[in-house]
């Protein structure tokens, strides 16, 4: 017997006793989850808005950005602000100056207000990260109550990419004073459909 062989089978023959896996407490989020989830959003620095449809979002942003020099979207039915450039394989470049960019998650966490999204809502992976201000649309009744529930809900999806974002980019690095859109956008608006 190697001496590669003795120490395998002296190895093998030292196991710990086996135990049982914990069992995972229920984490759920108490209440309402939709309110749960606007409350969490504007205690982190997000604004949230309840629509009752796509049409909605183009008056919004407008009015909530009116000296915006480029806003995009990759949401078709947000017309005014569809860039199919996002789509393309544009150099990143050109999406230096982009103001206000306009997305769809795919839904929301209540217990933390993060947003799951993937490349294929985003078009091009820089987009939620290079605009100054980032608008993600959700469908209402896509709000689970916690990351336990989320990871479940993406479990068996099949993507190249996918973050989860919650609130604006924010650092508390220096002297502990918070700067909003230090690293990432400054603001976050989080448009709830209802339908």
């Amino acid at each position: 017997m190697t001496s590669r062989d003795k120490i395998l089978k002296a190895v093998a023959e030292n196991q710990p006793v086996r135990t049982p896996l914990h069992q995972i407490p229920d984490f759920s989020v108490e209440g309402d989850l939709i309110s749960s989830f606007i409350t969490v959003a504007e205690k982190i620095g997000s604004r949230v808005f309840r629509l009752t449809d796509l049409n909605e979002v183009e008056p919004l942003v407008l009015d909530q950005f009116p000296l915006s020099r480029r806003t995009l979207s990759l949401i078709p039915e947000i017309s005014r602000f569809y860039s199919a450039d996002m789509i393309s394989g544009e150099s990143l470049h050109a999406f230096e100056n982009v103001n206000v960019a306009v997305i769809k998650g795919h839904f929301g966490v209540a217990e933390n207000s993060a947003v799951w999204i993937t490349e294929d809502l985003t078009g091009q992976r820089v987009m939620p990260f290079i605009a100054e201000h980032l608008v993600i649309v959700i469908n209402i009744t896509d709000i689970v109550g916690t990351m336990h529930d989320a990871y479940q809900k993406i479990s068996g999806d099949q993507y190249g990419y996918g973050v989860f974002i919650a609130g604006p980019s924010k650092t508390a690095d220096i002297e502990q004073s918070l700067v909003l859109g230090a690293h990432g956008p400054r603001s976050l608006t989080l448009l709830l459909l209802d339908r």
